[in-house]
């Protein structure tokens, strides 16, 4: 399989992909698919799901990267061969490392929708032990400001821990916000829109769109009459080959 090339510097806007994964579980997905195999440095995958009952993800093996899981209606219950066994709601995050490897299932309870993230492990941490947390949506701190609000989902405040330095957060914007958002150096990432249309950087996203940047310092989101919400995710690259087979990230 060819591997995957680095995303070109600038801003660069796409439509998720429509498909299905798992049993059932419909998903719309960003990357990878067939024919767009870029490699959004320490992000892999991007997945905008959607698991009615019934459907799901059974029991399946994981190796050589993190993942985030961010529940935006319903409930989903993760169980592995770690012990673990939990239900993260509305509002709540989830987050496994597979490290050297991790069986589990994701399933829902109810009508479940959210959004899973895959982060690269960086070489040295390919081999770790593999882990689980999961936290209440009580505990994930949301920041006023003007223009509306945010959910950090990884960042200052929040006590969900990854191995790469990220940035997540869930932003709830009012009509005729104009957020400036800062990009740390060297890091990339992207905006995807679940709720209604703003302007990255000028250039219109609907829902179920997104803009992927790198080489930015700052980007830039802009609502119209509507309010909108979208996923802001930034990370520093690891700069290491990326070789992802199925479930496993090597």
């Amino acid at each position: 399989m060819k591997a995957p090339e680095p995303l070109p510097p600038g801003v660069h806007t796409l439509a998720a992909s429509h498909g299905s994964e798992g049993d059932g579980a419909e998903v719309f997905r960003l990357f990878p698919v067939p024919g767009r195999r870029w490699n959004l440095d320490p992000f892999v995958l991007f997945d905008h799901f959607h698991i009615a009952p019934g459907s799901g993800f059974p029991t399946h093996p994981h190796r050589g990267f993190e993942a985030i899981t961010y529940v935006l209606a319903g409930a989903i219950r993760h169980r592995d061969n770690l012990g673990n066994d939990s239900i993260t709601g509305v509002g709540g995050a989830q987050r496994f490392t597979a490290g050297r490897g991790l069986e589990h299932s994701e399933m829902p309870v109810g009508d479940c929708q959210g959004i899973q993230s895959w982060i690269n492990l960086p070489r040295a941490l390919k081999d770790m032990a593999p882990d689980y947390q999961s936290v209440p949506p009580e505990d994930l701190p949301v920041r006023s400001f003007e223009g509306g609000e945010r959910r950090i989902v990884v960042g200052e405040g929040s006590p969900l821990r990854l191995q790469t330095p990220v940035r997540y957060e869930i932003l709830r914007l009012v009509p005729g916000t104009n957020l400036d958002l800062e990009v740390p150096p060297g890091w990339q990432g992207l905006a995807y829109v679940l709720e209604g249309g703003v302007l990255f950087d000028g250039r219109p996203l609907a829902a179920r769109e997104a803009g992927l940047f790198a080489g930015r310092e700052r980007v830039e989101l802009t609502t119209g009459e509507q309010p909108a919400e979208v996923v802001w995710l930034a990370g520093q690259p690891h700069g290491e080959p990326l070789r992802q087979h199925g479930p496993f990230v090597d």
